[in-house]
């Protein structure tokens, strides 16, 4: 699924429970990450989060349903794109047009997250 696939079906509801519900959803469609691709704990996420690569595409894992969809929109952002293309992007800002209602402590995982892509 690619990202404007997520946001456009995020866009699509009012309800801010049935807009986690529906992130939470788009975590169960991670692929799971191949062998020989090159994984990362994300550090400042209050859940377990590993970002993966091989080449120019991402894998993720969380051991929370809710992070499980928080990866997935922010690895469909970059997914087929390269460190220097990630660096020209707005994650935060794109992220924060998603409008989803996250706790401050999710806050600062998903800007972990993007740190670390953008640092690639």
């Amino acid at each position: 699924m690619t990202y404007e696939d997520m946001k456009n079906m995020l866009m699509t509801v009012d309800d801010p429970a049935m807009r986690l519900e529906i992130l939470m959803d788009f975590g169960r469609i991670l692929e799971p990450v191949p062998d020989g691709a090159e994984c990362h704990e994300i550090v400042g996420c209050a859940s377990f989060v590993q970002i993966c690569r091989r080449g120019n595409q991402f894998f993720g894992v969380a051991d929370s349903g809710l992070v499980r969809g928080i990866v997935a929109v922010i690895l469909a952002l970059v997914n087929g794109k390269t460190p220097e293309q990630i660096k020209q992007m707005d994650l935060s800002g794109e992220f924060s047009s998603l409008k989803l209602n996250l706790g401050a402590g999710r806050l600062n995982g998903v800007n972990s997250m993007i740190r670390f892509l953008q640092n690639l």
